[in-house]
């Protein structure tokens, strides 16, 4: 049971890393494949990396296109063979079963051109695209959805959408798509047209004829580009989109590993525990060696000896439990609707020494101090009837609780309010030092709890009370266990807080800034068509409408967002609490920046703000107003729709917001704009009502996500108790066999294992509950400028929580009870 704490956390970092090697590996091969058929690529230079632009690129990936006369310039360099230009962008398949729109959550809905010398899409049937009504659809895609050529298909673009024939079904190399994303491929000329590319090309693709080298090639082609366009050889852009992937994916094997190594930290109490309580039986065992003259250091090593070698077999079983996780971990992200791409499991050799460092390390630190009070055994402990181990000064655990205690809780606020560039890490660490501290803490006030909890059960009989006792006896086991367990509700309860903090301050910012009658969004909140908003504005019945669209942008080097806006309609829809120089502002071009960057800047209406964008580089914004409302735009920096379209190729709104004309009929107009938005397939019309809904399903999915990841840390928990129980069934056999002895049912033991173990099971829960809303409370606080004002603590939700901890008592009691009910009575009473 000890070791499969430990076989379950390092599981899940190894897992981890299997998961997210799988997926590099994944991308770098497509990378790879995608440019085998090219030497040069020939683009427009970026201002900065994708992995620079914040979460989802915003922009960062975007660069300029490159006209067509490039092209011929290209083509006619010598040493070239072929040079074919390519297009790529936002194209998004309807499901022609349903209406829906396909995909749009995780990997991106892609249009591309047909090249006939390309080498990485390949026909699986049909035939390529030809003409303006043709499309060839992804394997996957078609797979899925029951797509065959011949079907017709409707797909969205940032213009108008349009009907296609399915004229094939493409792969991508040997793959059934790009890595997860949909992908329609049609001729070069319908492909310009539809994605906004007419006369451009994102990029061109090079191949030499062999009489020179690609070095060579490349500056070549260099010297013929005019400025601002580049040649790179094609394996170095391989290289580089698969760094940019690492980079991303780099935050995701953080978030996985942080609840990798609360599992690992959870582990860590039942390891220490369960060699508290060994050391504790062994005690007149190890005296009998000092006796004969075994030394403090070999009773220490013999301890240590026995951890590392559970440590050590319990970590290559981890590692082997590590590749199932990592099949389960990408289940579960699918199931909230993360797709990842996957090739054959990489099992790294750097996994297999984490995997083996980590658990054997933690098995080790963890029976330290067991060991050194196996080493302070005097020998003639071996001679007394009583095995009790010494304990520890009570002073002495009293001023080192509070001082880890303290420094924690100064580590963690300092982490949330103190503004430090390693915040991340402080709050970890301050979390990690509060759980320890209190858990050095408890066993002073664990019999009081204990006694207070099963207080009720004392009157279920003879079974609740002496349950009650046990749990009282040894204050130091039961609070170790109960630790365990408080970690995983704490951090439950804290996850909980924050969201329903988060929920009711959504509500109260759309309450007092939404004054739109209703919102066109998507059920992923995934971007859409402009010319949606377009058709909004002829249906009868509407006032305004007024486009939100969102990208990344740097300003001194710091990654952010940007939200596009309408200044004639904004006032209609939000509030935004624009200063009175704002709006004409907007209409000049200028930058509009919310007042507590204002204030952390330092800046004046009137000064600039650095800003760099992908496609034109640096480019100064003069700050025209400022805003006080942040909450609809979810970022601290405005500008118009038309700046907007100045820094950013893909021009998509976020969402849309509708003001009806005063007497209008709500749900007639409502649908009537459902009717004229329906073959976009992938918009919701929603009133005030549902768009709250929304933002709080979001959420609930995030806290649900969570939740499952946390799981892991609370089975191990469970597994604690039930580790424990079976330890103090051991070390009490004897008062057991007496217990038998003298009437006690077979029914009746069980019953007071149970109230044991639910009286441990609720302490720690309470516990966790207490922590949980005091880290949720110092979150919110810390959040209260970014937009989470309210604090709820939702009363209802914990009590179910610690309500579940008691059941799980229950079911953590049913081994160590049967097995206690079942011992002989005769060999328990002579049991020694």
């Amino acid at each position: 049971m000890t070791a499969l704490s430990i076989v379950l956390g390092v599981g899940f970092v190894a897992g981890t890393f299997v998961l997210t090697d799988t997926m590099n590996k994944a991308f770098s091969d497509l990378f790879a494949d995608a440019s085998s058929g090219s030497d040069v690529i020939v683009r427009t230079e970026a201002a900065f990396a994708p992995s620079q632009a914040g979460p989802g690129g915003g922009g960062g990936d975007e660069r300029n296109p490159v006209p067509d006369s490039v092209l011929r310039t290209v083509a006619a360099t010598p040493g070239v063979k072929e040079a074919v230009g390519s297009v790529v962008g936002y194209a998004q398949m309807i499901d022609p079963a349903t209406g829906d729109a396909i995909g749009g959550l995780g990997p991106p809905t892609l249009g591309v051109n047909w090249s006939d010398t390309s080498t990485v899409l390949t026909l699986r049937d049909g035939v390529e695209p030809s003409g303006p009504d043709d499309v060839a659809v992804d394997a996957a895609t078609a797979s899925k959805y029951l797509l065959s050529v011949g079907d017709t298909i409707r797909i969205l673009f940032e213009g108008p959408p349009r009907e296609f024939t399915i004229s094939g079904i493409a792969g991508f190399g040997d793959a059934d798509n790009l890595a997860g994303a949909t992908l329609a491929a049609f001729d070069t000329a319908t492909a310009q047209e539809v994605l906004g590319k007419e006369g451009q090309f994102d990029q061109i693709d090079v191949q030499g004829d062999g009489s020179v080298s690609v070095p060579e090639l490349q500056s070549r082609i260099q010297s013929a580009l005019p400025e601002g366009v580049e040649a790179v050889k094609a394996s170095d852009v391989a290289d580089e989109q698969a760094k940019e992937l690492q980079d991303a994916l780099g935050f995701f094997r953080t978030v996985l590993l942080v609840f990798a190594f609360i599992s690992l930290f959870v582990g860590a109490f039942i390891i220490f525990n369960t060699f508290s309580i060994i050391v504790a039986q062994r005690t007149r065992e190890m005296a009998l060696l000092r006796a004969i003259g075994a030394s403090r250091r070999q009773v220490m090593v013999s301890v240590v000896v026995e951890a590392f070698i559970t440590g050590l077999v319990a970590s290559g079983l981890g590692f082997l439990a590590g590749i199932g996780i990592a099949v389960g971990l990408k289940g579960l992200l699918a199931a909230f609707g993360i797709d990842l791409p996957s090739t054959t499991l990489q099992l790294q050799p750097r996994t297999v020494v984490v995997a083996f460092v980590v658990g054997t390390g933690v098995t080790l630190v963890s029976s330290i101090f067991p060991a050194r009070r196996a080493a302070r055994v005097a020998p003639i402990q071996a001679m007394r009837e009583s095995a009790d181990s010494p304990s520890g000064s009570l002073r002495r655990r009293l001023i080192v609780g509070l001082i880890i205690t303290g420094a924690a809780v100064a580590a963690l606020l300092y982490g949330l309010f103190g503004n430090q560039s390693n915040a991340g890490a402080l709050i970890g660490l301050g979390a990690a030092a509060t759980f320890v501290g209190i858990a050095i803490l408890l066993p002073l006030g664990s019999r009081t709890l204990a006694g207070a909890i099963g207080a009720p059960v004392r009157r279920t009989g003879i079974q609740g009370k002496l349950g009650r006792e046990n749990a009282m006896r040894n204050p130091r086991r039961t609070a170790s266990t109960a630790s365990a367990l408080m970690i995983g509700v704490g951090l439950v309860a804290m996850v909980t807080v924050l969201a329903s903090s988060l929920k009711a301050s959504i509500d109260v910012a759309i309450e007092k800034a939404l004054k739109a009658d209703l919102v066109l969004t998507t059920s992923a909140a995934t971007p859409f068509s402009p010319d949606a908003a377009a058709r909004v504005r002829d249906v009868d019945g509407v006032s305004a409408v007024s486009e939100f669209r969102q990208g990344g942008f740097r300003v001194d080097g710091s990654t952010s967002f940007i939200t596009g806006i309408d200044p004639a309609t904004i006032d209609q829809v939000a509030t935004l609490e624009l200063s009175p120089e704002a709006t004409t502002g907007l209409d000049d071009g200028k930058i509009v920046v919310f007042d507590d960057v204002m204030k952390d800047e330092g800046w004046k209406i009137g000064d600039t703000v650095p800003a760099e964008f992908a496609t034109v580089g640096k480019a100064p914004l003069e700050i025209g107003g400022t805003f006080a409302e942040n909450s609809l735009v979810g970022g601290n920096y405005v500008i118009s729709l038309d700046t907007y379209e100045q820094y950013f190729q893909q021009q998509l709104d976020a969402f849309v917001m509708v003001k009806l004309e005063p007497g209008a009929d709500v749900g007639a107009v409502t649908a009537a704009i459902g009717a004229t938005t329906k073959e976009f397939g992938n918009i919701e019309v929603q009133d005030q009502t549902a768009f709250r809904d929304q933002q709080a399903g979001f959420i609930n999915q995030v806290l649900g996500l969570i939740t499952a990841l946390l799981l892991m840390s609370i089975g191990i928990a469970v597994v604690g108790i039930v580790n424990t129980l079976g330890l103090s069934i051991l070390e009490r056999t004897h008062e057991l066999g007496l217990l038998r002895a003298v009437g006690m049912s077979r029914r009746q033991m069980k019953r007071m294992i149970r109230w044991e173990s639910v009286i441990i099971a609720v302490m720690g829960a309470l516990l966790g509950v207490v922590i949980g809303v005091f880290f949720g409370w110092s979150l919110q606080q810390a959040l209260a400028n970014q937009g989470v004002t309210e604090l709820v603590i939702p009363f209802g939700q914990l009590t179910v929580y610690v309500i579940i901890a008691a059941l799980v008592g229950v079911v953590a009691a049913l081994r160590p009870a049967r097995r206690a009910a079942k011992m002989n009575v005769l060999a328990a009473i002579s049991y020694e």
